[in-house]
């Protein structure tokens, strides 16, 4: 990451910058991901750029950046405690009709197991 870059993004207090960069120059940022990942993820306090992050990636190409996917997930789980983003981050991973598949995602995808438990805490199954 070069240094005017990086100066840009130390002004980002809650993640919109990051995520702003990562949209406008996707395809042209993947050497620095991980990078930009680690700064949303250390600004954004209640998750909701990590999880538009998220979606965003999903939508652009989910098997491409399925690891950074899987470290925004985890982070947005974490942060959303008010689980405002989470529903949104559902759906969109992995279908509107994810409750229908609930216990079989549940044992194969850590995440949704995690964000399942978050949202539904009182359910039996899973």
């Amino acid at each position: 990451m070069d240094q005017d870059l990086k100066k840009e993004l130390e002004r980002d207090s809650d993640g919109l910058l990051t995520y702003e960069y990562i949209a406008n120059h996707i395809g042209l940022c993947d050497d620095i991901m991980d990078e930009l990942i680690d700064n949303m993820i250390l600004v954004d306090g209640n998750g909701q750029f990590v999880v538009s992050a998220a979606r965003y990636l999903n939508a652009i190409d989910r098997e491409h950046y399925s690891g950074i996917i899987t470290r925004l997930v985890a982070s947005a789980i974490e942060k959303d405690r008010e689980r405002r983003y989470l529903p949104s981050l559902i759906e969109s991973l992995y279908g509107a009709d994810y409750m229908e598949h609930a216990d079989e995602l549940s044992a194969t995808d850590n995440n949704f197991r995690r964000i399942y438990k978050r949202l539904f805490p009182t359910t039996e199954s899973l």
